[in-house]
């Protein structure tokens, strides 16, 4: 099983939507997928229905089997906070040994897993680690997500100095347009500043709403498969 790790440099990036992205390209591929979210923070709560969680949902929605809640994200709270802020919120801690039994799991299930984030690179995970502390300890290749728009060389480029003090891998960049950006002159250099700055490829652009990958105004495919076997882990 290959895997690879989705952060972002910040939260609301759209690291649950270019998660989507891969699991259906290499559903396409023929390889059998499987997706896994550490832990999720932030319910939608009505009367009428039990919580639900929208990253979860889409996840579910882009492989090819069905799942439970369990399977996709053992540890799942309901305020929009850092995980063990939440927990707390619920008299709870996050249950790190949950969550390495549910990562290990997959390894019966799939050929590719593709495994999100929470927040930033530097989220909390526990009372005691971050994200980057399990992502490292699993030893995962790290894909990044970025807002393309003004400000996101600073927060691409510390992001690649913090997994880079890992001594993980690093897929690429992919920046994602989060709103209009029509007015922002950054988003037609962005791209190669941080690339030049730091020598990670950015691998393309995704535009509001879309599925398409871009470079230069051109749609493309990526060989994902290619890509999380070169990194290997």
């Amino acid at each position: 099983m290959r895997t690879l790790f989705i952060t972002g440099t910040d939260t609301g990036v759209g690291k649950t939507h270019v998660a989507t992205i891969l699991l259906r390209e290499l559903a396409a591929s023929g390889f059998r997928t499987g997706a896994f979210k550490a832990a999720c923070s932030g319910a939608i709560v009505t009367e009428a229905n039990p919580p639900r969680w929208d990253d979860i949902d889409r996840l579910a929605a882009a492989l090819t089997v069905r799942v439970d809640d369990d399977v996709i994200c053992p540890q799942r709270y309901l305020a929009p906070l850092a995980p063990p802020l939440a927990a707390r919120c619920e008299g709870r801690t996050v249950d790190i040994s949950a969550i390495d039994r549910g990562l290990t799991a997959w390894h019966l299930h799939c050929e590719a897993l593709i495994v999100e984030g929470a927040g930033g690179w530097f989220c909390p995970q526990t009372d005691t680690q971050t994200f980057a502390d399990w992502a490292a300890r699993w030893k995962m290749p790290v894909l990044i997500v970025a807002r393309r728009g003004l400000g996101t060389i600073n927060h691409t480029l510390l992001t690649i100095v913090a997994i880079r003090a890992r001594r993980l891998p690093i897929a690429g960049i992919i920046l994602n347009q989060t709103a209009s950006d029509d007015d922002d002159d950054s988003v037609g250099s962005n791209a190669a500043e941080i690339e030049a700055r730091s020598g990670v490829p950015v691998l393309g652009e995704i535009l509001c709403n879309r599925t398409e990958l871009q470079q230069g105004g051109r749609t493309v495919r990526m060989n994902w498969w290619s890509l999380m076997s070169e990194l290997g882990n």
